[in-house]
Parts: C-alpha cells; structure tokens; sequence
C-alpha cells in the first residue's frame, strides 16, 4: 500500500544552518554568532558566517527543490534578520528575503512551511535576561505579528518553536550549545515556562491576523518501542515515553502536555517540587491554544521491555548494533511507535518535522555522492512510518532533515545531513544517490519501499 493520496512530501532545513550572511543585510547578532565567535565552542572553530550561502543562492536552492519533487519546504525564519534587536525596528531587508523565498517556492509549486524559532535569539534580547526575562513572550509576540502582517498573504502553515527541548536543555543546562550556559533548574524551568508561553501568544497572534492559517509545534524527546510486541513491553514503551525523568529536559510530555492537554504532567509536577516555575491563572489557557498539527523531531528511540514490576527498564543494545556517522542507533521502529503513541495521547495529526542521518558523505571519482546507508535507512524508517499510518495513525507529513548539508550546531561541518552534498569551499551543490531515491519515492507516494 502507499500512503494517502494527499500526503505531504517534503524536506527542512533552518535559517542559522545554511543562510550565511551574518552580518549582512542589516541582520542583528543571534546568541549563535556569539557562541560560534568564541574558541573552544564548536568543532574545529567552525561557525555559521557563511553556511551554505542560502541568502544569496536561495533560487538555485529552490531550483534543486523543483528538481527533487518535495511538495513542501520547512525552513526557519531568522528572528534577528526581521528585528535586529529583538524588539523594536524592523530590518526591511529580512522581510524581504523572506518574502522572495516564498515567492520563489510558491512559483514553483512548493509550499512553505515556516519555523519562526529554530534557535536564533537575538543577542540583544539575551543580554536582558533571554527567556528567563517575563516580558520574553511579549518580545515573541511581537515578532510574530511582524512575520505574520508581512508574510502571511504568501505563507500559510507555520510551526511556532524547534526542539525547545534543545534550545533550553542544550543551551540553558549542559551549556553544549548557545549561548552555553549552566543555569539551575529553577531557572531553566522557569525559562521552559515563558518559552510555551510565547509559543500560546504566537498562536493568538499568527490566527488573528492570517484568516486561513494552519499552525504546528515541532518539539522531539527521549523517546523508546517496545522491545517485543507484548501487550506488557507495548505499554512500557508508552509510559516510558512519557515519562518525566531528572533530566526532564528531554522529556516529551514536560513540553507537550501543557500544549495539547493544558496541563503540566501529574508525575513530572512531583518531580520538580519547589523548583516548579511561576504559573499564572490564565497560563496554560494560553499555552494550550489549538492546534492544526503536531510536529514531531524524530531520529531514534530505545527499546524498552516490561520490569514486571509496573514499570520499564531499557533493553542494551547488542555489540555491533549499526549506528549513523554522528554515532545515533538506527532504529527504524521510532517511525512506528513514536508517532503512534503521540496520536493516542494528543489526538491530534501528525507531522514528522524531521528524520534522518549524517552519513561519511565524499565525492566519488566519477564526480557523483554515493550513500546507500541513507538509502537504506530512509527505506527502512519509512516502511514503519507507512506501517503506523496503515494502522490507523494520522501522520500528515514527512520532512526529511536535510535538504542539504549544512552547519550542524557544535559539530558545524563535521556531519553531513543532506540529500545534497555542499562543497563549503566553493559552495558547490552536488544532489547525492539519496536525492534521487527520494524524489522516486515522492512521484510513487511511498508505494514501492
């Protein structure tokens, strides 16, 4: 069987990741140039100043996306490029580059699909307290109006936060990535609250002022499938994922059940004690405004079984289990079980908003990219995908993450992601094996995996 017909093929990208132009085009400063400017914070002191180039090659870029078939395009706008302080002055020349992408995608029959938040704080609005500062979803309030009264004639689907999971977890608690810093729970709780706040008032505002707006959210999390199919290891998995650990972070229902259920989970609100965050009477009213859809990031999960003991205990993986090039297990079975346990809780569609590897990617001698362990492994996630949608799972979309390689955060060029290989010398794109299995597996709408 192949999927719906109006399934929804497409692949993402985000603005920091393959723009460049940093300090061009009246672009304000992102915690990500100043992490990226300081030694010692990412591999081999790469940073994001170039990328790929997208600002000034984004035609020949949505040329390439013509060429491979996707239907759709996620990409993410660059919160400083429209307000280069954060609040306050609007940079006319970001608008305007976002708005010739779309007219760009939409003449070539692409749809758009904008992430307003993939990371890129303004650096200004850091330095008065980021997202710990109680005024921040105001600050992300009014930055949606902005994108929304320029853009929303031409773009019409919109996710409001990336992997918040990532962005506070990885940039407020293990300091991995920016701004890198180390703040107690408190705080980063704290934080996390604000962050959903914004998400609610990016909802209100994106709604009131697009009439035909569809909305997502594109968060991901520690994830896990049952380690056989038992009726006992199934329901494991399921409380496993979500479950509310210490490093709550990375947990899925911490993030999404405030947003879809308008509530913070019982077991993680145990958890965190006295160092739960303020909420106010009419907060997670707002958090929990409707969504069209739910966007998912999904790469791996770990398998769990039943302890016997109304509970889960993860299964060790055996030696010579295949990992990616960024040394992530493989495990095709997340397409299956992940998007279904998130449609029985949140009932509500699904998006994969991202999946897929990094690969030790080279040109050939024949002047071609050979990657059959993408291949493979888009295959194999995909036929559990078609699987979990045959059995009864609304999944409306599937984003393969990349379009092309790309700046990959504190790894920067080390990992290559893409269905196109980027020559970061010359900025030359060559499509590899992958892109051309892709674009036949969208023409046949998955019925031949």
């Amino acid at each position: 069987m192949a999927f719906q017909k109006d399934f929804l093929w497409g692949a993402a990208t985000a603005a920091y990741q393959i723009e460049g132009a940093w300090n061009e085009g009246g672009r304000g400063l992102s915690v990500w140039d100043e992490f990226c400017h300081r030694p010692g914070n990412v591999f081999d002191g790469h940073t994001g100043d170039t990328a790929c180039d997208h600002y000034h090659r984004f035609r020949e870029d949505v040329q390439l996306m013509k060429q491979l078939g996707i239907q759709a395009y996620r990409f993410s706008i660059s919160w400083p490029r429209i307000l280069p302080d954060g609040t306050g002055k609007v940079n006319e020349a970001g608008l305007r580059f976002y708005e010739e992408l779309a007219d760009e995608l939409l003449q070539n029959g692409i749809t758009p699909y904008a992430t307003l938040y993939h990371w890129e704080y303004p650096y200004a609005l850091h330095r008065r307290g980021g997202w710990l500062n109680p005024e921040s979803p105001a600050w992300f309030a009014e930055y949606t109006r902005v994108v929304a009264k320029r853009l929303g004639g031409k773009i019409k689907h919109f996710f409001t936060l990336n992997e918040p999971q990532c962005f506070i977890g990885l940039g407020y608690d293990t300091g991995e990535h920016a701004p890198g810093l180390h703040c107690s729970r408190k705080d980063t709780l704290q934080m996390a609250h604000n962050v959903l706040l914004a998400h609610g008032r990016a909802v209100q505002v994106l709604r009131e002022v697009i009439s035909d707006v569809q909305i997502g959210y594109a968060p991901t999390g520690s994830s896990f499938y049952p380690a056989t199919e038992s009726a006992e290891d199934i329901a494991a998995a399921r409380q496993a994922t979500f479950d509310v650990p210490q490093r709550w972070t990375f947990s899925v229902s911490w993030w999404s059940d405030p947003v879809l259920l308008g509530c913070y989970p019982e077991q993680g609100v145990k958890v965190m004690g006295e160092n739960m965050p303020q909420i106010g009477t009419d907060d997670l009213k707002l958090i929990s405004q409707p969504l069209d859809f739910y966007g998912q990031n999904i790469y791996n999960s770990v398998p769990v079984k039943a302890d016997g003991k109304g509970g889960y205990k993860c299964v060790p993986r055996p030696a010579g289990f295949p990992r990616t090039a960024i040394d992530w297990p493989v495990t095709p079975e997340s397409l299956y079980w992940v998007p279904k346990f998130l449609y029985e809780r949140y009932k509500t569609p699904i998006v994969i908003t991202e999946n897929g590897m990094s690969c030790h990617d080279a040109v050939s001698l024949d002047g071609k990219v050979h990657d059959p362990n993408r291949i493979d492994f888009i295959h194999r996630y995909l036929r559990q995908l078609r699987c979990c949608v045959e059995d009864g799972t609304d999944v409306r979309a599937y984003f393969h993450w990349s379009l092309m390689d790309n700046f990959e955060w504190a790894r920067g060029y080390d990992e290559r992601f893409g269905l196109i290989y980027v020559d970061f010398a010359t900025q030359k794109r060559t499509p590899k094996d992958s892109f051309y299995d892709y674009r036949k597996i969208i023409a046949e709408n998955g019925e031949n995996l």
